[in-house]
């Protein structure tokens, strides 16, 4: 399965903290993310992850080509809710084509959990054999 991570500045830290705690599921996946979000979680966990441009100089943009295009089975997008910056990936935009395409997205702790752990038990096959079907 293809997870998208995005982290908000002031997120990163609880990105870095999610991805190690559940390195072991998501060591058997492959990862996306925003290049500073990416690289956060390489160091983080050693994990390889593919890494897009920063959100603000058009990383946005190649992952939401991923999502229009059907390679992102999962995204998890931590964001601020009480802050918002020009800098920062569009929350809305991205949620949108998740909703439009059918790809499960996670924008706090308590979703992004149990979307991996449901992953770890097989909940989201369906989402290969759409791809597959395609």
């Amino acid at each position: 399965m293809n997870i998208g991570f995005i982290a908000a500045g002031s997120r990163k830290d609880l990105i870095e903290n999610f991805c190690v705690a559940y390195k072991s599921i998501l060591a058997r996946h492959e990862l996306y993310a925003t290049e500073m979000t990416g690289r956060r979680i390489e160091l983080a966990t050693n994990l390889k992850v593919h890494k897009f441009l920063s959100g603000s100089v058009g990383g946005e943009k190649q992952f939401i080509d991923m999502i229009q295009r059907d390679y992102m089975d999962l995204v998890i997008y931590f964001y601020n809710p009480l802050m918002s910056s020009p800098n920062e990936p569009d929350i809305i935009e991205i949620t949108r084509e998740c909703d439009r395409y059918n790809i499960p997205i996670a924008t706090n702790i308590a979703t992004a959990e149990a979307m991996v752990l449901g992953l770890e038990q097989g909940s989201f096959q369906w989402r290969a054999a759409a791809r597959e079907g395609n």
